[in-house]
């Protein structure tokens, strides 16, 4: 009956009752009396319809600007009771590159806003009296660098990060989480022990492992599908003083895996010698040696190093860091001796940084004001992140790295390489990585003008078919498909389940439209 009426007419009209409706406080929940955060002035939706990777406009009918957690469990409740639902998006930073944070015609909820305006502490940190465990209790529209800071005026951290730290809690626990500590600390959906959810239904429930474990195990890496993160208790460990921070440059591929496979095997949280980061960055002749990601090379060295890069096409840096404190202080340089010892790097290529805890976890934002004072920060950014077995990445650089790159020559921006643990993921999650015990994370983190982004990704299409043809079973992390066929194949045995979840708790599809799963 309804498909012929235009959809933004439809939700419009929806929208206006709703605005009229938020004045009227319904028993149950208590909302600030005035219909003025939910707008849809020019402004607002061009922000909404936006994202950073700024190649994807999807402009909505309506935002929400909330001011507690209850404005956001009106909404939605709002939205399943009508008779025609209409689309709900929950946008933090607006990080993601290809839209998944927008619902066009719909609502977008502006989690920054909450941030700003909330009328509760969004970040608590508290010891539990009954195991004496200390926790961080975390609004999902949180940033991560505050919550660093929030910790560390405990003397304490969380143990797993993201490289860029300007990102939202629930936003990085709906994909993952994942940095350089993954292989030894776990992504960062394996260190939340408990969450509150607001489900598709308007519901909010409280989740673990052990209470509503379904939702819990869903959210997690759940891509946005089945609630909205309002709150994850984290777990936190003392935290370091300072950090070792050391990059190691390679010429063959195969003494770079093995080196990094080896420095993994070392992966127990409570193992003494073991590095606490382990990433791996590709260098190729054209690039300068310091990207975005930070300026760690000594200008001095640069000319030695663009001259191995022109030697050799394809370059890697190895890059670990280890953790420590007063009463490491004096056994950090042994303890890092007896890990390197037999390494195959490139003989006086070894570069060594001794920085505070804090600028070591927050060394993107340099380059990130860097980037932002040339305007060379908000452009898009045709970003292509796979997850590739450890069987078949020799196979990988060869066609990728050193033919793909290179033959196309338009790589700009880091090009990332490094291994982590299947052991230290958790299966019942949403997440979907190689059925191998170890794997790569591979990201290509272009930037690029608004009148060639399409070139990359025309690269980034001509990696996937290789990776197709070649039988290299890849899965895409911040996954991007155009048809739910290739979404069924992307979650595998998980895609059953996936729906189960998705008619359990957002049966009328209300969530996350932006990811294009059930709505392509």
């Amino acid at each position: 009956m309804t498909e012929n009426l235009p959809v933004h007419f439809i939700v419009t009209f929806f929208i206006n009752r709703l605005k009229s409706s938020i004045s009227k406080s319904k028993p149950w929940i208590t909302l600030h009396p005035q219909p003025n955060n939910l707008v849809d002035d020019p402004e607002s939706l061009t922000l909404a319809s936006s994202d950073y990777g700024n190649m994807v406009k999807e402009i909505p009918a309506a935002v929400l600007q909330p001011t507690s957690i209850n404005d956001v469990v009106h909404l939605i409740n709002y939205s399943y009771n009508n008779p025609i639902p209409f689309p709900v998006a929950a946008r933090g930073q607006g990080h993601s590159v290809r839209g998944q944070a927008m619902a066009k015609n719909g609502v977008v909820i502006d989690m920054s806003y909450l941030r700003r305006n909330r009328e509760t502490p969004g970040i608590t940190i508290s010891r539990l009296r009954s195991t004496g465990e200390i926790y961080a209790d975390v609004g999902g529209e949180q940033l991560w660098i505050d919550v660093l800071n929030a910790a560390l005026a405990y003397g304490v951290t969380p143990v797993s990060w993201t490289d860029y730290l300007y990102i939202t809690v629930g936003g990085t626990l709906s994909n993952g989480g994942i940095s350089g500590q993954t292989f030894r600390y776990g992504p960062q959906v394996s260190n939340v022990v408990e969450m509150d959810v607001v489900t598709g239904q308007g519901n909010m429930l409280t989740c673990s492992a052990k209470k509503n474990s379904e939702l819990f195990h869903a959210v997690l890496g759940g891509l946005g599908q089945f609630g909205i993160i309002s709150r994850a208790r984290i777990a936190l460990e003392p935290a370091p003083n300072r950090v070792k921070w050391i990059r190691m440059l390679y010429t063959n591929f195969f003494a770079f895996a093995k080196d990094q496979e080896r420095l993994i095997s070392f992966n127990e949280r409570k193992q003494a010698n073991a590095l606490d980061y382990l990433e791996g960055l590709v260098l190729l002749h054209h690039d300068s040696p310091d990207t975005w990601r930070s300026s760690f090379f000594p200008p001095s060295d640069h000319p030695r190093i663009i001259s191995l890069a022109n030697q050799n096409s394809v370059i890697y840096c190895l890059e670990v860091a280890k953790y420590y404190d007063r009463h490491t202080q004096s056994t950090i340089d042994k303890d890092l001796e007896v890990l390197f010892e037999g390494l195959d790097y490139e003989s006086g290529f070894k570069f060594e940084k001794d920085v505070t805890y804090v600028k070591f976890l927050n060394r993107v934002r340099s380059g990130e004001l860097k980037l932002q004072s040339q305007a060379l920060w908000n452009v898009p950014h045709p970003w292509l992140n796979l997850f590739v077995p450890k069987s078949r990445i020799f196979d990988f650089d060869a066609g990728v790295f050193k033919d793909i790159v290179l033959r196309r020559n338009i790589t700009k921006g880091p090009v990332l390489i490094y291994p982590m643990n299947y052991s230290k993921w958790d299966s019942r999650n949403s997440t979907v990585i190689p059925d191998e015990e170890v794997f790569y994370t591979i990201g290509f983190l272009h930037s690029s003008g608004f009148d060639d982004w399409k070139s990359f990704d025309r690269q980034n299409e001509e990696i996937l078919e290789f990776c197709e043809k070649s039988g290299i079973e890849i899965k895409q992390y911040l996954p991007n498909y155009k048809t739910q066929r290739q979404w069924i194949d992307h979650f595998g045995s998980k895609w059953t389940n996936f729906g189960d979840m998705k008619m359990k708790f957002d049966p009328k599809y209300i969530l996350s439209p932006g990811q294009r799963i059930f709505n392509v």
